[in-house]
């Protein structure tokens, strides 16, 4: 007696995301490392020297993380109330943080009490960071105003007071130390000169500004500020280049890569963009848990570390070259039992008499109840919500041997309303998908053989009837449309074609007669 053969399900190229190089370079990085902080992360900062330790600012304190610690090797703690922007100065010896009570605090990284205290903003300081200098601090606070300090002296240096909202970014210049950009609610970037005490270029966003960066050559700047991420070229007296509208809540953050091909955005909407810098494509997309406060990005690349609303903090690491080179979700295949036995190299000899274990077919419930003939069932089964749901393919490769049996008739007869109900919502899913639809064509058709008899009788099955009317008849429409576009395209193709003259040969191919033969002949008649 023959065995059952399974039915066979029927294997359809998944229609994925295009693998790039992008995709491949993003990816390569190991699942994330998750540290609890004690609210929310609303600053990351990198210090620009080895070993490359990060400033995490959340809540009423400043964490320094190691590259793959995940436990603080320093804390900063002395704040009376939330702590804003904390960065490392270039030579990464001194940290600048900012606080709700006003007051900016100075850390050297290798102690722990503040060494300077600069007083004079009248509200929170969000914005903080260091001229190219190392020896002035730039400051941005609620009260409008964004002031320069000077750390030797500890005194203010300059009050610029400009803006008509909150000042939440700054970014200063690695290049000149009297320039620097700050961005407020206002809507406005404005690029001061501190030789001469005011702003000499200011840009609308059009948002209230969140995040600001500067590219290396400092020739352009990116601001972010609700759902859009804007370039301005410098050089060109603050012309806007690109506006980028690809997150659907307010983009937080902003970074360059290491080599500066790259540029990240992060938003409210759990998502982190990567763009190509040459078009501004996105190129690579990172979810998260939650809504994103902060961003950054460790030199070369080696970590994406990402503050976000609900307190956590997510860490992933590059995969090292050997870790890249294995194949994740995989499992090696262990050695069976005669390879212990007997070595890896072993081949049974002439004589060698081998027995083969009987393999126990596993089938699948649809197949044990086509092994009994309950061809009713089978299709019950194959039409479960999960299976027709996730795995069309499955209830389609039922209904294929159905009708290969030459039982789906059978199959189809006899159903209630809810029975039926189901059926149609299968096909109106899936039958004008291309890949089911010369099987489920004939199931329709045999439906409607069965119960045109009934119809009229229920408003539900007569409700889906129509939509799956309509469904065929859009169908047809849409075929008929790409038809008279594919007539268009080969006229196009064939009048694109370059036209090659074919010689002719001195004897005519319709009579076979030479071209003097030809002339003779004609004045020949013309005589007669």
């Amino acid at each position: 007696m023959a065995s059952f053969k399974p039915t066979k399900i029927q294997v359809y190229p998944k229609l994925g995301e295009k693998v790039t190089q992008d995709t491949l370079y993003w990816k390569n990085y190991k699942a994330p490392v998750q540290i609890k902080e004690f609210g929310a992360v609303t600053h990351i900062d990198f210090s620009p020297v080895a070993p490359h330790n990060f400033a995490v600012t959340a809540f009423t304190r400043v964490h320094i993380y190691g590259p793959f610690s995940q436990e603080p090797v320093k804390t900063f703690t002395r704040f009376k109330d939330t702590a804003y922007s904390g960065r490392f100065r270039s030579d990464g010896q001194l940290l600048v943080a900012g606080c709700e009570d006003s007051v900016v605090r100075l850390f050297d990284v290798s102690g722990k009490v503040a060494l300077r205290m600069f007083r004079g903003h009248t509200k929170a300081v969000h914005v903080t960071d260091f001229t190219s200098d190392r020896y002035q601090i730039l400051t941005g606070s609620d009260d409008y105003t964004c002031r320069l300090w000077d750390i030797p002296n500890s005194i203010e240096l300059n009050t610029y007071q400009e803006h008509t909202d909150y000042i939440r970014c700054g970014v200063t210049s690695k290049l000149n130390r009297d320039l620097f950009i700050t961005g407020s609610y206002d809507h406005t970037l404005k690029l001061f000169d501190a030789r001469v005490d005011r702003s000499v270029m200011t840009m609308d966003h059009g948002q209230p500004v969140e995040s600001l960066l500067l590219y290396p050559s400092e020739g352009l700047l990116v601001s972010a500020g609700g759902r859009y991420v804007k370039v301005w070229d410098l050089l060109k007296g603050g012309q806007p280049l690109v506006s980028l509208k690809n997150h659907h809540k307010t983009v937080t953050s902003l970074c360059l890569s290491t080599n500066g091909q790259r540029l990240l955005s992060a938003s409210l909407d759990r998502h982190v963009k990567v763009y190509n810098t040459t078009n501004y494509k996105v190129v690579h997309n990172f979810d998260y848990a939650a809504s994103i406060l902060s961003l950054a990005l460790a030199p070369d690349d080696e970590s994406i570390v990402v503050g976000m609303t609900n307190s956590i903090l997510s860490i992933k690491h590059r995969k090292s070259p050997e870790e890249s080179k294995e194949i994740s979700g995989q499992q090696r295949r262990r050695p069976s039992y005669r390879v212990f036995v007997k070595g890896k190299n072993y081949v049974p000899k002439q004589d060698d008499y081998l027995v083969s274990k009987p393999v126990k077919q596993h089938l699948a419930k649809y197949d044990k109840q086509l092994k009994k003939f309950n061809v009713s069932k089978a299709l019950d089964t194959a039409l479960e919500t999960w299976t027709r749901h996730r795995k069309p393919e499955i209830t389609v490769a039922v209904i294929k041997e159905l009708d290969r049996r030459g039982t789906l008739n059978n199959a189809l007869a006899g159903r209630d309303e809810q029975g039926l109900s189901q059926l149609l919502n299968f096909l109106i899913g899936n039958l004008v998908d291309p890949r089911f639809a010369p099987v489920l064509v004939t199931a329709a058709e045999m439906i409607l053989d069965i119960y045109h008899s009934v119809i009229g009788q229920s408003p539900l099955v007569d409700r889906q009837l129509l939509r799956l009317q309509e469904l065929l008849e859009r169908e047809i429409d849409y075929q008929q449309d790409l038809l008279e576009v594919l007539g268009m395209l080969d006229t196009m193709f064939a009048s694109a074609l370059p036209r090659k003259e074919v010689p002719c040969s001195s004897t005519s191919r319709s009579n076979g007669l030479a071209q003097g033969g030809a002339s003779t002949s004609r004045a020949q008649l013309q005589a007669t």
